[in-house]
Parts: C-alpha cells; structure tokens; sequence
C-alpha cells in the first residue's frame, strides 16, 4: 500500500500529534511524555523525534519524560520493558517519573504506548484532567467501554485526544476514499491480527484492516463479517 509501510507506521503518529499541538506551538520543542515503554514504538517515535541528524527527523517536539509501566500477565510486555526503558533513559536521556500524574506536570504533550490496551483508560484519565494532548497508541483500549469513557472524558474536558492506525493515511487507502479508482461498490481489507487472550476479539492488532475499511467504505457501518485464516 505504501513506499515504505514500516516508516510511516512510526513516522505519521508523530507527525499527527505535532499538528494537533500546532495551536499550542512553541519557539522551543514541545515536550512530549510518554507512558508504557514495553514496545519498540517508544525507541522508534523518541529517535524520530529526538534525532536531528536522522534522515526522518520530525522536528517540533522531543520526548523528555516516561512512565515505565508494563503488564506482568503479557509476555511481550514484560520482557521488553527493561530493554526500551534503558535505551530511552540511556541513549536519550528521557527521564522518568513513578506517575503520570508527576510526569504531566512537566510535559507539554503525551503518547500512551503500553501494548496492553486495559490501563489506557486510567493512564488517559491522568492526562486529560492534566489538560495535555494527547495520542493513545493501539489499541485505544480494553474494552469497548472504556474507548467511550476516555473520548467522553476528553469532550468534557476539552482535551484533544488522537488514536489511528498509519494505514488510514496510506496513499492507495486514500486514492480509493478520494475515488480514483471509480465509484467502490465493495471493499476488502487483510491484516496481521493476532488474537490477545486479555482483548476481546481484534482489539489487540486488528486495527490496521478496519481502520483501512473504514477510510474507503466511510462511516455507517451496517453488518460485519471477519474470518481468519
């Protein structure tokens, strides 16, 4: 679907968070938080943001403050946390604090990473009556439920509140929605979508196929089907 899927994947959360803080921006960086460092999103998103010299460099915002937060009941959370918690405080010099609360009260902006969607509601919580932007990494939640909770909290509280998947930006994704390919009568998407036995059903990856669905087909969802292979 796109040039390079890997480099977008971590680049256009990036980029996205950068303009919805443009209203807020700075002569100097925007200081970004983040919180849950069990993924190898939080080393790739700090290097983009942190590296001037990388030929991906997004400029405007640094990762300066984290959160180390991991769940023990996930094994690619609690084997990796120490890995990427060391090279951002190693490598990047991202300090870190035992809140988030803590955290909120030296940052301009977070990025919630944990790959485990279930304490996305209280880390969010945190941030919104902070009154920081905010990005949620996939998935944006545990349960349906609280993927409501978090977007209510942030309405009442005006917060701006961000989650996607990079393949909603991907160019033949939205040469399709633009309708460069003719009108689309039907639309099929394929994804990587393993199964998480603590999230229900397609929580834990299966957003990048919907997400791709949903940017062509639009909104007003009728009836679904899903198969794996």
């Amino acid at each position: 679907m796109v040039s390079n899927p890997r480099m977008n994947l971590f680049r256009l959360p990036a980029i996205l968070l950068a303009g919805l803080l443009a209203t807020t921006a700075q002569a100097k960086d925007l200081r970004i938080g983040m919180v849950g460092l069990d993924t190898s999103h939080v080393t790739a998103f700090t290097r983009i943001l942190n590296d001037k010299s990388a030929k991906d460099h997004i400029p405007g915002g640094k990762v300066v403050a984290a959160v180390k937060d991991s769940s023990p009941d996930i094994e690619s959370s609690y084997t990796r946390v120490e890995k990427y918690t060391a090279e951002l405080t190693g490598k990047w010099g991202v300090k870190l604090y035992p809140t988030v609360t803590e955290m909120c009260r030296h940052v301009d902006a977070v990025m919630v990473e944990n790959v485990d969607g279930r304490p996305h509601l209280k880390h969010a919580t945190d941030v919104i009556k902070a009154g920081k932007p905010l990005f949620i990494d996939k998935p944006l939640a545990g349960t349906l439920e609280d993927c409501l909770k978090i977007y209510r909290l942030a309405r009442r509280h005006n917060v701006p509140v961000f989650s996607s998947s990079s393949l909603r930006f991907a160019k033949a994704t939205l040469a399709a929605r633009a309708g460069k390919f003719g009108k689309v009568l039907r639309c099929e998407t394929r994804s990587p979508a393993h199964l998480e036995p603590h999230h229900p059903d397609l929580f834990w990856y299966g957003i990048h196929g919907v997400e791709s669905l949903f940017t062509v087909m639009g909104s007003g969802c009728v009836s679904v089907q899903r198969g794996t292979t």
